[in-house]
């Protein structure tokens, strides 16, 4: 039935979390208007109070914060941490101890750093923040979420330990909400709820999907690549291979539209070669930062349908998706989505990790922890005020592709793999290979 959906980012449901009923329900359910892309100043607001309102009922369900039932022994009941709300600490005028608040790191003057959340905002004092220990692993970046714990003295919070709120597997996540489709595609319930799909999934073992990313077409050497990778495949061809932009090596100018029609039309000349590949694979592309389209404000809409309306005749299996977007097959949900977001992130961190080699695991317990795509600045990282639910990843997927030009990785975080093909010129033609059926990855 639904073994194989393509979403779109603007064909994401939306879903508002409610807090008196502690339930998510649909758009339609609620008295909200239906997103635009020119949103409201209110828009850009609610976009923050649900990043927040998402991140607190996840961390209120945590074991660490969840109220103890009255035990016996009193030391049992020392080790839970309350979660305080800023409103707490600035109607307090004496001293409060150690206590751990939930909130938005932001810069609203410079060089001096605030918490933020939906009852108020807090000045920081990050002096006592010396040793890396005192940060949790993760890139901390402006209009990132984080728990701070400290204690509050004359109007300023000090900080001593940053954390970002615990992850939650998908499996807890459904646990408490029930089979609701948060991924989006033409199931009514959750695929993840259907025995017939798991039975379907596991006994595709063929299944395989090709990830590539700077897929850079008007290069001779990338085209002479995929000819030697499609004849690699043409016996066994993957099920779907997925080319990330972005399609040319040099972005802009007033040609770029009529070369790319060009070199999509020599990829689509290739493709026809191998029959194999030709008849029973998939293509799908999710277009780049500098392919032409309307500026860099995500989620993007895909390539235009007159770049691409001949490559589609050639390639009828061909779909032109947006910027992130969403797969599901059988079971599994994956998150695809192109940004250089490695480089962003380490440049807007408030304290950059003291080790280099561990960025890829940094990077991906930030954004599982963040529940959110760009945890960045809207400055740095716009978005459609009111479309920011489509770049969330909660509940977490099965697996996330983000095609950066950082070097390939696959780091596994939270039941969630989490992959990075690489640019596929720049690092010496890598791409990555996913199995469904057993869930592994190869490069």
């Amino acid at each position: 039935e639904n073994v194989f959906n393509i979403i779109g980012a603007f064909d994401i449901p939306r879903f508002i979390y409610n807090s008196e009923r502690k339930k998510f329900l649909p758009l339609s359910m609620t008295s909200l208007p239906a997103p635009n892309l020119f949103g409201s100043a209110r828009d850009k607001a609610e976009l923050f109070r649900e990043r927040y309102s998402i991140l607190q009922q996840r961390t209120h369900r945590h074991e660490l914060f969840t109220p103890s039932p009255i035990v016996a022994h009193p030391d049992d009941s020392k080790s839970k941490f309350q979660l305080k709300t800023v409103e707490t600490l600035l109607g307090n005028t004496a001293k409060v101890g150690e206590v751990i608040v939930l909130g938005m790191i932001t810069q609203l003057k410079e060089g001096k750093f605030f918490l933020e959340d939906p009852t108020g905002v807090v000045q920081l004092d990050l002096n006592f923040l010396t040793f890396p220990h005192q940060f949790h692993s993760g890139l901390y970046t402006e209009s990132c979420f984080v728990l701070a714990e400290g204690w509050y003295e004359d109007e300023v919070f000090h900080v001593k330990a940053f954390g970002f709120p615990p992850t939650e597997p998908s499996a807890t996540t459904r646990a408490f909400y029930g089979n609701i489709n948060f991924f989006g595609g033409p199931s009514s319930a959750s695929v993840k709820a259907s025995a017939k799909l798991k039975q379907l999934e596991d006994e595709n073992k063929d299944a395989m999907f090709v990830f590539l990313s700077d897929v850079w077409l008007d290069q001779a050497e990338v085209l002479e690549k995929l000819h030697t990778m499609f004849s690699g495949y043409s016996s066994a061809p993957p099920t779907c291979f997925f080319f990330c932009g972005n399609f040319s090596s040099a972005p802009y100018g007033k040609n770029q539209i009529q070369s790319l029609k060009g070199s999509l039309k020599a990829l689509a000349d290739i493709i026809c070669e191998h029959p194999s590949i030709h008849k029973s694979s998939r293509f799908v592309f999710v277009p780049g930062p500098e392919d032409p389209g309307p500026g860099s404000v995500l989620p993007r809409p895909p390539l235009a349908e007159n770049i691409t309306e001949e490559f589609r005749e050639l390639v009828p299996f061909s779909v032109f998706t947006t910027n992130p977007c969403r797969i599901q097959y059988c079971t599994q949900e994956i998150i695809i989505f192109r940004e250089d977001l490695v480089n962003k992130m380490c440049r807007n961190c408030i304290r950059f990790p003291s080790s280099n080699m561990d960025i890829p695991n940094h990077f991906v317990k930030t954004i599982l922890s963040q529940g959110h795509l760009t945890p960045l600045p809207l400055y740095v990282s716009p978005v459609y005020w009111a479309y920011d639910y489509s770049l969330r990843v909660y509940p977490v997927p099965d697996m996330l592709v983000i095609a950066d030009k950082y070097d390939p990785f696959t780091v596994t975080n939270t039941d969630c793999i989490c992959i990075n093909p690489g640019s596929f010129p720049r690092s010496g033609f890598s791409f990555k290979v996913f199995y469904p059926s057993n869930k592994t990855v190869e490069d």
